[in-house]
């Protein structure tokens, strides 16, 4: 009667340490894909993880620069929006007082272009009362200077 075991199978032994290595890489693999990364932890590679979460952190430092970068961006976007907003008024004004300096015109005329007049007035003064970002009024002139 022949006995043959696992330990004393050279076969048996050698596909137990394939199927053994094979799940040490299936879940390196699964890992990666898990995280996303080629070193998740110290514990796959301390050097390439440290370099990494250094990367990491430049990265992330690059990002908060970027973002206040489009802040700013923004704020300087809706203080050219406002002063061409509030420039078109003042042609669209001039044109206004211009028409009602013709002698021809009768008085109902001249209060109609005094009430178009007077309407956008009134919108430059909310146009400039708008034009705020981040709680901070970008045309009133209480800003000396910009913060970061």
């Amino acid at each position: 009667m022949l006995n043959n075991s696992v330990n004393t199978n050279v076969g048996a032994m050698i596909a137990l340490q394939n199927l053994n290595k094979t799940n040490s890489e299936l879940s390196t693999t699964q890992n990666r894909i898990n995280t996303g990364l080629k070193v998740g932890s110290a514990k796959d590679d301390g050097a390439t993880f440290a370099i990494a979460q250094s990367q990491r952190s430049t990265v992330a430092s690059l990002d908060a620069v970027k973002d206040s970068l489009n802040r700013a961006t923004s704020s300087v976007d809706v203080a050219m929006s406002a002063g061409e907003s509030i420039s078109d008024m003042l042609t669209q004004m001039k044109e206004k007082a211009l028409a009602a300096s013709d002698t021809s015109l009768d008085t109902t005329s001249r209060e109609a272009l005094n009430t178009d007049f007077a309407a956008l007035r009134d919108q430059i003064t909310k146009t400039a009362n708008n034009a705020s970002f981040n709680g901070i009024d970008l045309l009133d002139g209480s800003q000396s200077s910009v913060k970061a």
